[in-house]
């Protein structure tokens, strides 16, 4: 699977200028409502954190929950991007990723300075070692197979070859995506919870 910041680009547009605009639009929204949301009991004070410390984990269960979120996700936007909804899909979730990991940098920066960004460092670890490569080639999956239907209308739904191969594709992506749920589950609440007893 080739991939390139140049397969990024649609149009006069790319995924990544999407995820910086929501990065952006994450950060100015926890600062503007951060009297809200960063007061007592908001998001991620202290007394979350001091649950995190000493919970027990059943990492089986988080697993399941988390691979059940994750494939919803994955699928959702693979089967959209078949529609002439396809490419907006993308572009949304692209922004999506981008407002949230916004939101979430800009709540522990707020509340706990250059320790918080450790936090959040620490927090999406290994995980995110899997995730951003799984998404990113997702994204590019999906630009290609909306482009190949509806832009230059390549394919058909009778090209099996086309299909055996996007479905391939897929399926790789998809068993990595596994991988980052496992590391999700049985290694970060681990690692998060040692770092926590420090912070």
């Amino acid at each position: 699977m080739r991939f390139s910041w140049k397969g990024l680009k649609t149009g006069n547009h790319t995924f990544l200028t999407f995820f910086c605009v929501g990065l952006i639009a994450g950060i100015l929204v926890i600062n503007m409502g951060k009297s809200i949301l960063l007061g007592d009991g908001g998001m991620f004070d202290e007394s979350t954190l001091y649950h995190l410390k000493y919970m027990t984990v059943d990492s089986n269960a988080l697993f399941c929950y988390i691979l059940r979120k994750r494939i919803i996700r994955f699928l959702g936007l693979a089967v959209l991007s078949t529609t002439y909804l396809g490419l907006a899909a993308c572009m949304g979730a692209a922004f999506w990723y981008g407002l949230s990991a916004g939101a979430f940098l800009a709540t522990l920066m707020l509340r706990y300075g250059i320790k918080g960004i450790l936090l959040a460092v620490i927090s999406m670890f290994p995980q995110y070692l899997v995730y951003v490569p799984v998404v990113l080639a997702l994204l590019l999956w999906c630009q290609e197979l909306f482009r190949g239907i509806y832009v230059r209308g390549e394919y058909s739904a009778a090209d099996r070859g086309f299909l055996v191969k996007k479905a391939g594709r897929l399926l790789v992506l998809m068993a990595v995506l596994v991988v980052g749920c496992m590391l999700e589950a049985y290694m970060n609440p681990f690692i998060l919870m040692g770092f926590l007893k420090i912070f």
